[in-house]
């Protein structure tokens, strides 16, 4: 189970947008991160790589945790929203509700819940 300063440094990194170092120093060297039911993606450096290349295509992201954050034992439930500016143009805006798995201070995995419909961008 994290410590709630360990959870509120987490949830700095991610609103700072700081995806890609949140996940290089929260997640175990084995976590995964599953969307929607879908195939987890398992391994730290891949978790990172695979987020720096979403941030590479972005001119700006906007990221809020809207509170409460719920946590249970070794269970923490946060939801988020993300604004994106595609450099190729348009925006997306997702809201999605994270459910991670703790193992003390590192997360062994989390899924990701959202409408698969906001992934497609807009004008």
């Amino acid at each position: 189970m994290p410590t709630s300063e360990t959870l509120e440094r987490f949830i700095e990194r991610v609103t700072e947008n700081k995806h890609a170092e949140a996940i290089d120093e929260f997640y175990l060297e084995n976590g995964s991160i599953q969307e929607n039911q879908g195939e987890p993606r398992v391994g730290r450096a891949a978790l990172v790589a695979g987020e720096r290349a979403v941030m590479a295509r972005a001119l700006s992201v906007t990221s809020r945790c809207i509170r409460p954050v719920f946590v249970s034992g070794n269970k923490v439930v946060i939801r988020w929203v993300f604004e994106f500016q595609w450099l190729a143009g348009g925006k997306t805006r997702m809201e999605e509700i994270a459910y991670q798995t703790w193992e003390g201070e590192k997360i062994a995995s989390e899924t990701f819940f959202y409408d698969p419909a906001q992934r497609t961008p807009t004008k």
